[in-house]
């Protein structure tokens, strides 16, 4: 008699799933439990912090009537006349388009900036570990301070900018950088990129950093080319943190103050007017603190989308 044993593959795909031990999920749940508890105070803090100045900016926006003064405001009924205002207006697209326009006027350039000198600071030279911190320089600057430097080199009668483009032969006579709004809103641009791209340069530098060098040494045997190892060994590892990088600073450059006020003020004709700049005029020229809220209350929701829409896509391309 003969007896017939099943098939080894058989009994595998019988053999159920190992179970988690009791054990590590109760050592698991109490750590995550010590875990939030040592946060707690920190959470609490960063809470209020956050919370109370959101339901300052919230409770003002809704406010009807001529908002002139935090004195007396809770006095004054509550509306949506802030919000219908702003959202009719027809300069509100107007200023989202050049926030938007200045977002990616500085963000594309100093992004490729970054990449550049990242992936040439990750190279092997004399006086690398001198060239590393000269090339943060620029992030430690305050922007006010960027900004009067830059006022300076493009004023139109003696700035350095325009001494330059004149020995060079690309312009036959001065340029009002600032006073033309042809040219304003380069002017604003080009500051902003000199102070953002280290961001990039550390972030990105770190990356590198991270990648074995034994990728590289195979990528070399199969014969892959400088690009070719860019394209299949450097940039899949630097892919989301760059990814990151570009999201945290395009909406801190989509709320961008310190350049574009000291330099333009927003001018010339609102050529540089972004929301931002909007929303000081509309509470501290204008006074009118109801509608600067609701102005800030609708630039945090576009920003809140996009990092949404943000962390999307870098969660299906990671």
């Amino acid at each position: 008699m003969t007896t017939i044993l099943p098939d080894a593959t058989e009994q595998i795909e019988q053999k159920p799933p190992p179970k988690r031990s009791p054990t590590k999920n109760t050592a698991r749940k109490r750590d995550r439990r010590f875990a939030y508890v040592m946060l707690s105070p920190t959470l609490v803090v960063v809470g209020l912090l956050m919370a109370y100045p959101f339901y300052i900016a919230i409770d003002l926006s809704l406010r009807g009537g001529n908002v002139r003064s935090l004195a007396g405001v809770t006095d004054l009924p509550l509306s949506w006349g802030n919000y219908v205002a702003v959202l009719t207006d027809s300069g509100l697209l107007a200023d989202i388009w050049r926030s938007a326009v200045y977002t990616l006027g500085v963000l594309a350039p100093a992004f490729f900036l970054g990449l550049l000198l990242a992936l040439l600071l990750n190279q092997k030279f004399p006086g690398r570990r001198i060239f590393r911190p000269l090339v943060l320089i620029p992030w430690a600057v305050p922007g006010v301070a960027v900004s009067a430097a830059f006022v300076w080199m493009f004023d139109a009668s003696y700035g350095v900018v325009n001494y330059l483009l004149r020995t060079v032969g690309l312009i036959d006579e001065n340029i009002a950088w600032l006073a033309d709004a042809d040219t304003a809103m380069f002017a604003v641009i080009v500051p902003t990129i000199w102070k953002y791209y280290p961001f990039f340069t550390l972030v990105l530098l770190a990356a590198l950093q991270a990648i074995p060098g034994e990728q590289y040494e195979a990528a070399q045997l199969d014969g892959a080319g400088t690009w070719k190892q860019f394209q299949h060994v450097t940039w899949p590892a630097v892919r989301t943190a760059s990814s990151l990088a570009i999201v945290i600073t395009g909406i801190g450059i989509f709320r961008e103050f310190d350049f574009i006020f000291p330099l333009t003020g927003g001018g010339p004709n609102e050529a540089t007017q972004t929301l931002a700049i909007r929303i000081y005029n509309e509470a501290f020229q204008f006074f009118e603190l109801g509608l600067a809220a609701a102005l800030g209350v609708i630039t945090m929701a576009i920003a809140g989308s996009v990092l949404l829409a943000a962390q999307r896509f870098i969660r299906q391309t990671d």
